[in-house]
């Protein structure tokens, strides 16, 4: 029998794992003796003062070329999600600059000193220790040369801003690297005629790591058939205790559902996938399916995979980045406009990450109509959007290898209920308004599905962009 644990949010669980490299020359060890193994202690101060935003390896002090190289060699193989650079004094950039030419991690060129303050009981060793703003320059000179994306943040390394901000980095460098070896299943095809999800897969993969392979809905198929039946009932227990489960569901329906959902995380698992899309003719015209996964893909975006509907890869993309940089990617789209209220009523066919639900209603478990497939009525969980800022972000395939990020910020409104909805929805007010918003985003060629993450998290969207290249747009 297979374990079935609780759905959690597994793809933010772990902290980024950086790398911190510092260097330094070898010119100050007759001059300042000791000074090596001074700005070591430093390097693993800083370290210690981020030990709650990354697991930090601290690398020894390089010197030089060999050093720096090797070092770099440690952290390629120590699978990390990123590398923040820190002069421990100046040291000339031609013995990094080959090395950051060839690098793929991300990036932060941390431009900080041991002490925040010039005093007047600085000495030459004082100004030594604390001499890496002229490295910094040297090192930005030859990234940028080398035309590598990095980061840059100067403050105090001590103060609060600093914390925050590399944490954002580091957040956005663990969605970059997932990025790269993320694998996205699509069940069937992408719904035919639909143009805004179309992306050239190579160029996907070559440009930003996504890579798209297609299932056979047979595999599903035969999944399901091959759950045992403790699991399906250990689901069906766990639903009972989590959700208001409707007393119209039958046990058939209930039965269908988690034999769909525990098969299509089967097939994620065991072949590697972090996301994956169905669409719903392809689940309907294969013949051998009662009803639509909706609430399988509810809850597996709950559990942290990626979901995109008909097929839409990049959307799925969208959601697993979301769930890395943020946490709790919800898939959706923009349904209609109520100028009224300046907002945009969110919703899709019935799949939703219910871990943005209201926390003072239940989320509620249905049985429900749905003609939309031809197949019988499928379970859907029914919700509303918690209130409160939100920021929606989209993907756009521009041809080649050039792509754009579209994003808006602005808050899920605390509006009337809808009773005639059976699906998870709310409304989204753009800061700058439905029509600002709604120009700027057809604009921008932004498509019709997006994730959402609760809170403001432009700034963290556009982080992400500078360190996969990928154009930047907020509306």
């Amino acid at each position: 029998m297979t374990t079935l644990q609780p759905p959690a949010a597994t793809a933010t669980a772990r902290k980024p794992r950086i790398g911190l490299l510092g260097i330094m020359q070898a010119l100050y060890d007759e001059m300042i003796p000791g000074i090596t193994e001074r700005q070591a202690g430093y390097a693993e101060a800083i370290a210690d003062q981020l030990a709650d935003v990354a697991e930090w390896r601290v690398g020894r002090p390089v010197k030089d070329r060999a050093d720096a190289e090797s070092v770099m060699r440690e952290f390629a193989n120590a699978d990390l999600d990123g590398v923040m650079v820190t002069m421990l004094t100046y040291g000339p950039a031609m013995r990094v600059a080959r090395l950051f030419n060839e690098n793929r991690m991300p990036v932060l060129l941390a431009n900080i000193q041991p002490e925040p303050a010039v005093t007047a009981a600085w000495d030459m060793a004082d100004m030594t220790y604390n001499q890496g703003i002229h490295g910094a320059q040297d090192t930005a000179n030859a990234m940028v040369r080398a035309d590598r994306p990095f980061e840059v943040l100067t403050d105090d390394w001590r103060s609060e801003r600093f914390r925050d901000e590399v944490e954002r980095w580091a957040r956005a460098a663990r969605a970059v690297t997932a990025w790269k070896s993320l694998k996205v299943g699509v069940f069937g095809y992408a719904m035919n005629d639909m143009g805004d999800i179309r992306v050239d897969e190579n160029a996907l993969l070559r440009a930003l790591g996504p890579e798209i392979s297609y299932l056979a809905p047979g595999d599903l198929y035969r999944g399901t058939r091959d759950v045992p039946d403790e699991d399906v009932k250990a689901l069906i227990d766990w639903e009972n205790t989590h959700f208001a489960v409707d007393e119209a569901l039958t046990e058939i329906e209930r039965e269908d559902h988690a034999r769909m959902q525990i098969a299509i995380e089967r097939i994620l698992t065991d072949r590697g996938y972090g996301a994956y899309s169905t669409h719903f003719d392809a689940i309907g015209e294969d013949g051998r399916f009662r009803r639509l996964p909706l609430a399988a893909a509810s809850s597996l975006m709950a559990k942290g995979y990626g979901y995109g509907a008909e097929g839409d890869a990049l959307a799925a993309s969208m959601v697993y980045a979301g769930h890395q940089l943020i946490g709790d990617g919800h898939f959706t789209e923009m349904y209609a406009m109520d100028f009224p209220s300046d907002s945009i009523l969110m919703s899709h066919m019935g799949e939703g990450n219910w871990r943005v639900a209201r926390t003072d209603e239940p989320v509620r478990l249905i049985h429900r109509e749905l003609g939309i497939g031809k197949l019988d009525a499928p379970p859907t969980f029914l919700f509303r959007y918690r209130p409160g800022p939100a920021t929606l972000a989209c993907l756009v395939s521009l041809g080649d290898e050039r792509f754009r990020l579209v994003v808006a910020e602005g808050e899920v409104l605390d509006a009337p209920p809808l009773p005639q909805l059976e699906m998870p929805y709310g409304q989204f007010r753009p800061d700058t308004g439905v029509r600002a918003c709604m120009d700027g985003w057809l604009a921008a060629g932004g498509p019709h599905h997006q994730v959402l993450n609760l809170g403001r998290h432009a700034a963290d969207w556009r982080v992400f962009c500078r360190l996969s290249g990928i154009e930047f747009v907020q509306v």
